[in-house]
């Protein structure tokens, strides 16, 4: 090696090497992150978003053991309800409806369905109350869970993307509405200053949600429920 390429050598090395140091963290904290999501969760399981739910309530101390992801909670034979996540803690069970929006959002609690605007008012489209749509994933709970009929139940739906919850209103109690951010400090106040929940059977509970857990896992479950909600989307097929 000539004596003049050496400090060039040296250079690149370093170059090299303050790369590796620089990206090294990133790669063990995705590490870190896909073992710690493993313990609740599939890596492809459930949409990006949810999981970032879950790793976000692991990450604060929730324990892997309480939580179950993307549950198909089977209402009668051959109809589901997706239910995004649950919670089973000490003062009831906390269910999670998590939404992809960008643009701005408008609703009333009572209303059947809001409105998410685009392109500076250009753009207007429906969708389903959420609240509605998380009580009705409550309800069917309810029914399985009688062996429970004094446990609560909250309502927490996060909305992920770009969005602005420009004039919402009317939310019932219960019911919380969250940008991912909030969502720690919601379950925190849930725990602080609710009362223990009475659990007649802690046995059926885990038992019903790990069934709808496993039935997510079914490809048959999972395709009869999008046919459900293709048909009821679309009477028309």
């Amino acid at each position: 090696m000539k004596e003049d390429s050496i400090p060039l050598f040296f250079g690149i090395i370093a170059f090299m090497t303050a790369i590796a140091l620089a990206i090294l963290p990133y790669f063990i904290r995705r590490h870190k992150d896909r073992e710690l999501l493993k313990s609740v969760t599939e890596l492809d399981r459930g949409t990006p978003s949810e999981r970032k739910l879950i790793l976000t309530l692991l990450k604060h101390d929730i324990p892997a053991s309480t939580i179950f992801h993307d549950l198909y909670l089977e209402k009668r034979p051959g109809k589901y309800a997706q239910i995004d996540a649950v919670i089973a803690t000490r003062v009831g069970i906390i269910v999670f409806e998590v939404k992809d929006y960008s643009g701005w959002l408008f609703g009333k609690g009572h209303q059947p369905y809001w409105t998410q605007i685009l392109a500076y008012g250009k753009e207007r489209y429906r969708f389903y109350n959420p609240v509605w749509q998380n009580n009705g994933h409550i309800d069917a709970l309810k029914k399985k869970l009688r062996a429970n009929p004094d446990v609560p139940f909250y309502s927490v739906i996060v909305f992920y993307g770009n969005c602005i919850l420009k004039n919402v209103s009317c939310i019932p109690p219960g019911t919380f509405l969250a940008y991912p951010d909030d969502v720690l400090q919601i379950v925190e106040h849930l725990l602080q200053y609710n009362p223990n929940a009475h659990y007649d059977s802690k046995t059926e509970v885990l038992r019903v949600l790990k069934e709808a857990v496993n039935n997510g896992q079914d490809p048959k479950v999972q395709f009869q429920h999008i046919l459900n909600v293709s048909n009821t989307t679309n009477p028309s097929l």
